[in-house]
């Protein structure tokens, strides 16, 4: 029997499971048109490569991951493709994101297909199998999934848990996938395990899915010993048991740290979805281009259905049944969820339940009333933490100290604003910091990028100038050696001179006297002035005067002997 342990803080809140679990999963229909977000996993967003006008069919790969943390996108269905830009988002902000749009032709025609023997193949080449066919974290993280198995070079793999808890209200996607598809959870479990190689494999259920338990342990046993040191195991209902953190706690009393993750500690854990959509990808060769999701809340016939990717979540609900009171869509659970700003946002990967939102189901909350320091916040904190001092300090904007308290390790679970007298929205505020630090982050990112750039653009300048001046410097210096081995060249030449026989030195004298007067007559012709064909009387006056005085200067200087020093 295993141990269990506890994990600090939760809650108990109503549970609302029951009303989308008595029909089986359902198909949705294929919807008029698909929006498939390049980026819905954590990591580098994904490079489109189709363009508008483009044929697709199923499962066709149109977004390439970018990076090793980041996952390739998928066609959910055959069709044209007739966008490439931006589209509402499924995210609280109602921005938008980059999406290719797809008008499916109703056909339905997959690429082909190749399922692969994974256990022939080496590990790197599973794992980019799973990269390429864009299994993530399903669980709501959507962390790729390839690079979570790699276990750590320092500490042996111990224990991988398969999170099958699904904590959050009114969220039965999980549950009814354990029911109808166990025997591929377990599969898919198994292909992680065949890389991580942990010695035992933890399969955490909560103990209010009785059928899910039954259902996976009847499958672990049918697969025989292959599978032998697989276990499932009922946990207690407690609200947050599906936190990756709190699972690991519950089922094998380790802590851990948010300085380390969870393989520094020897265990790993995945959600049963991801497990399901890995082997799909294996075996079947098929990528993530669906999901089951639970469509509850405000509607007539709340239920499981499985679902193409880029699905407007307006068109989704609409097969439900919503009544006529619906007012919104919350995606997710009531306690981490978030109401949808466009009903046109499509369906992602980490889309597991969409509530219908109605003023009876979900009453609007009182006025937020002063914090009273109770302490309630951090009794139900899973991570120990202390909302009320994040709260001050998330209020105040002095978010230095909301990170001094470790704002970044509080995992938004909303067990604060569940228990809080003076219903402050507690899980708001924690968010509103992390986007001002986010964004502080990226214009201090973006400030000292430009700063180093222009400071390599100053040393570069720097650089050329030198570069420049030592050029200058090497060929002055090349002049001056040049210009002293021409005087060297002259001074020596009397004294070479001696040594020439008497026939050869008057040759050469002859020759160097010639050149002489050559290159007078030379300098003569060009100093002879020119266009003097047509002078005035008074210009030639004025020329022969100018050439009698230069004569008479001539004459004088050939006649007079030239003037001694004061001192000879």
């Amino acid at each position: 029997m295993l141990q269990l342990f506890k994990f600090k803080g939760g809650v108990k809140p109503a549970t609302n499971k029951t009303q989308s679990v008595t029909l089986p999963i359902a198909v949705a229909p294929l919807p008029s048109r698909l929006a498939v977000p390049l980026h819905q996993s954590i990591g580098g967003t994904p490079r489109p490569i189709v363009q508008p006008g483009d044929k697709v069919l199923k499962g066709q790969k149109i977004g390439e991951a970018d990076g090793w943390i980041s996952s390739a996108v998928h066609a959910p269905t055959s069709g044209t493709v007739i966008e490439v830009g931006l589209y509402p988002a499924a995210h609280p902000s109602g921005l938008t994101a980059p999406s290719v749009v797809i008008e499916p032709d109703g056909e339905d025609r997959w690429i082909e297909r190749q399922p692969v023997d994974y256990k022939s193949l080496e590990p790197e080449t599973v794992r980019e199998l799973l990269r390429e066919a864009g299994v993530v974290g399903l669980g709501g993280a959507v962390f790729p999934s390839h690079a979570k198995t790699q276990a750590s070079k320092s500490v042996p793999m111990e224990e991988l848990v398969i999170n099958g808890a699904e904590c959050e209200p009114y969220i039965t996607c999980d549950d009814l996938l354990m029911r109808e598809r166990a025997e591929e959870v377990v599969r898919g479990a198994g292909i992680f395990r065949d890389l991580l190689k942990p010695k035992r494999v933890l399969i955490g259920i909560e103990d209010n899915k009785p059928e899910a338990i039954t259902a996976m342990t009847a499958a672990v046993k049918a697969l025989g010993s292959e599978f032998a040191e697989f276990q499932v195991v009922p946990v207690p209902t407690r609200y947050p048991a599906g936190g990756a953190k709190q699972l690991i706690r519950v089922l094998t009393g380790k802590e851990v740290p948010s300085s380390k993750r969870s393989t520094d500690m020897g265990v790993q854990c995945f959600n049963v979805a991801t497990a399901y959509t890995a082997w799909r990808a294996v075996a079947h060769g098929e990528p993530v281009i669906s999901r089951l999701v639970t469509l509850t809340g405000n509607v007539g016939e709340p239920r499981n259905w499985e679902v193409l990717i880029g699905t407007p979540m307006g068109e989704l609900l609409h097969i439900a049944g919503p009544k006529a009171d619906t007012d919104g869509i919350i995606m997710g659970g009531p306690m981490m969820g978030f109401l949808v700003p466009d009903p046109k946002a499509p369906v992602v990967k980490a889309t597991n339940c969409l509530i219908a939102h109605s003023p009876a189901l979900f009453p609007p909350k009182p006025p937020e009333m002063p914090c009273i320091r109770c302490g309630s916040c951090a009794q139900a904190c899973p991570h120990e933490l202390q909302p009320f001092e994040m709260y001050w300090f998330s209020r105040a904007k002095n978010f230095g100290k909301t990170q001094e308290y470790a704002l970044f390790d509080c995992i938004e679970c909303g067990c604060c604003a569940f228990v809080c007298p003076s219903r402050i929205p507690l899980v708001q505020y924690f968010r509103f910091a992390k986007s001002e630090i986010w964004s502080r982050e990226r214009e201090k990112k973006a400030a000292d990028s430009a700063k180093s750039r222009f400071e390599f653009k100053q040393l570069r300048e720097e650089r050329d100038k030198a570069e420049k001046a030592e050029k200058l410097a090497k060929a002055a210096a090349a002049q001056a050696a040049k210009a002293a081995a021409a005087a060297a060249g002259a001074a020596n030449a009397p004294a070479e001179a001696v040594t020439v026989p008497a026939d050869d030195a008057e040759a050469a004298k002859k020759a160097a006297i010639a050149a002489a007067l050559e290159r007078a007559r030379a300098q003569r012709a060009q100093a002879e002035p020119r266009n003097t064909e047509q002078l005035t009387p008074e210009q030639q006056a004025q020329i022969d005067e100018i050439e009698a005085r230069r004569a008479q200067a001539g004459a004088t200087a050939a006649v007079e002997p030239p003037e001694t020093g004061k001192n000879s």
